[in-house]
């Protein structure tokens, strides 16, 4: 089928929104997408509505949130004939072209137990064409590129460990073994522009993925240095790490399990000084400019070739990076930087909302009902997620959120997590809900934990005020507030469905 209308989605891989509003946009360089955001549409109160990468984007692929896909940590499976993305895009007659990885793991109901599938967390979601296979884990394409141009390791993982230029003892901040034309970012670049480049004029739909910023932190150069760590801040946190793991019982296991030396490679041992903490922001903002840089490279082509004006283009995080903030790294936690992502998107035709800022709450199960209302195709009722399109036309519906919602699962079935070992918690009830409104941020717990929360007009995530009297009415509003939402977010694959003696019917959820 010929369509006139292409879209491209692109995901960046743990893009803190900070880089490009809040406190660590001025010291990193984005010059390529802060430019689109001139162009485009922002949303400056979006959030991802799950941790870590696989769940993450089975959430933003599906449009669901967790507690309804239920793949809900890195190898836990996908329902098979859960609707996605790339299911409903082909029903409008497009070829989901895939350049990189959904971290999509295979439902085994539908394999055989011998299919080297369900060996890897790292497939592709069913309906997509993979185009160039681009995952942190395997990533053989790449591999082969390297060794293709000179490039010699031992091991796999040998490529992501700084290697000193003058043979010394590396540092931190050191090179990459290869050079940054060689670099994984250039490498999948490379790959979609010459993927994309024969269907001009077709209509077609690509999602591209960059692993980057996401650890192992090593850069090539210029960019593993480009950063002085001196000028770097350092991180928001209380004054030690003791008084962080005393505002509530789920912060130990995570400060203990999650620490900065498990985000590089080739160190025995990372210190958390100052020095080194801020040495390693200085590297994974290296890794935002160079994913920044290729986006570039991505947006000329589109200009170049004279499909930008006919092609939406979207542009977000799967989640957020603690960066070292609490004390803290990575993503399983509960605080904002963890969940906090860009969003942009450009809708042909809409230049009249270029530079426009979205200060409502947007969550990212929106992002494909927004794509598949764009292109005319029908939103199913499993995706939780709603369309944005009113809102990039400068409306906002009466009935919009006034809370985003989020949820993380913290157990480990074939291995206790540190969490389920501390708290004595089991595999269902080792998973919290967390709503966001304009003031208050209120995290609960399945199992028998206290809540936290925080106000956003007092001291916000520095203080818990969950056993402070004089918010106990606000603690009971939100609590119902979760379950109501909770409830009325329930799958819905089939609840709006009946049979009737006329046959099967349903009614379009929103």
């Amino acid at each position: 089928m010929h369509h006139a209308k292409n879209v491209l989605f692109i995901i960046i891989d743990q893009l803190r929104a900070d880089c490009l509003n809040g406190a660590l946009a001025e010291h990193v360089q984005l010059p390529n997408l802060r430019a689109f955001m001139d162009e485009a549409v922002s949303f400056t109160r979006h959030f991802s509505v799950t941790n870590p990468c696989g769940p993450s984007r089975a959430s933003i692929l599906t449009g669901q949130y967790a507690m309804n896909h239920r793949s809900v940590r890195n190898g836990t499976p996908l329902r098979h004939d859960t609707p996605n993305i790339a299911t409903e895009m082909r029903k409008a007659g497009y070829m989901p072209m895939l350049f990189g990885y959904t971290d999509t793991s295979a439902d085994p109901r539908v394999h055989d137990p011998n299919d080297p599938v369900l060996k890897s967390y790292e497939q592709s979601m069913n309906g997509f064409l993979e185009v160039v296979e681009m995952r942190l884990e395997e990533s053989y394409p790449w591999r082969s590129y390297l060794m293709k141009n000179g490039y010699t390791f031992d091991t796999y993982w040998d490529v992501y460990k700084p290697v000193s230029p003058d043979g010394q003892t590396p540092k931190l901040n050191d090179p990459a073994m290869y050079r940054a034309e060689h670099s994984d970012t250039a490498f999948l670049t490379d790959a979609f522009l010459d993927g994309i480049a024969p269907h001009q004029g077709e209509g077609w739909f690509a999602h591209l993925t960059y692993i980057r910023p996401h650890p192992p932190l090593v850069a090539p150069a210029p960019y593993n240095d480009m950063y002085d760590p001196v000028e770097i801040p350092l991180p928001k946190r209380l004054p030690s790490e003791a008084a962080e793991k005393a505002l509530h019982p789920f912060f130990g296991p995570k400060l203990d399990a999650y620490t900065a030396e498990k985000f590089v490679h080739g160190f025995a041992d990372v210190e958390p000084t100052d020095e080194n903490i801020r040495t390693l922001r200085a590297v994974y903002l290296g890794l935002a400019t160079e994913v920044d840089h290729h986006i570039g490279r991505v947006v000329q082509y589109l200009k170049d070739s004279g499909q930008y004006d006919d092609t939406m283009l979207v542009i977000t995080a799967d989640h957020g990076e603690m960066l070292g903030d609490r004390y803290s790294w990575g993503k399983m936690t509960v605080y904002d930087a963890a969940y906090h992502t860009p969003l942009m998107i450009r809708l042909p035709g809409n230049e009249a909302m270029a530079g426009a800022k979205v200060t409502v709450p947007t969550e990212s199960i929106d992002v494909t009902p927004t794509i598949l209302d764009w292109i005319g195709q029908t939103v199913p009722n499993a995706m939780d997620g709603r369309s944005l399109l009113p809102l990039l036309h400068g409306d906002v519906p009466d009935d919009w959120r006034s809370f985003s919602f989020s949820e993380l699962d913290f157990s480990e079935p074939e291995e206790p997590t540190l969490w389920q070992r501390r708290l004595g918690t089991g595999n269902s009830d080792s998973c919290l809900g967390i709503l966001r409104d304009e003031r208050f941020t209120l995290i609960e717990f399945a199992a028998d934990l206290q809540p936290i929360l925080f106000d956003h007009q007092g001291q916000g995530e520095f203080e818990n005020l969950a056993e402070n009297p004089a918010f106990a009415a606000d603690l009971a509003r939100l609590g119902r507030q979760m379950l109501r939402h909770r409830m009325r977010n329930m799958d819905h694959t089939l609840s709006l469905h009946s049979i009737t003696s006329e046959g099967a019917k349903s009614r379009s959820r929103y």
